[in-house]
């Protein structure tokens, strides 16, 4: 069974969505969390986010963003930033 979600996107599913569509719907998601003062998660999402952020020395908000950065570019939706090989770094290997 195929529906018009209220964001005009079809699908029953997002496997059966197509990528422009899931692309139209990540888009949407990623200006709604921008633009939401508050991103309120279950209390065991919470705790693992305070923990995250605490290691990461990040803010709440900058964990949620690089979690979903990673798993947009983990999962295709965005280009993976590649390291320049010829660049110079800090630190030993």
């Amino acid at each position: 069974m195929r529906c018009i979600s209220k964001y005009g996107v079809q699908g029953s599913t997002i496997q059966a969505s197509t990528r422009p569509d899931l692309q139209i719907m990540l888009r949407r998601a990623a200006l709604r969390l921008r633009n939401a003062g508050a991103v309120s998660m279950e209390d065991d999402v919470e705790e693992a986010l305070r923990d995250l952020a605490g290691e990461l020395g990040m803010t709440r908000n900058d964990t949620i963003r690089f979690i979903v950065r990673q798993w947009m570019e983990q999962n295709t939706y965005l280009p993976v930033h590649e390291l320049d090989e010829d660049g110079d770094v800090d630190g030993e290997a």
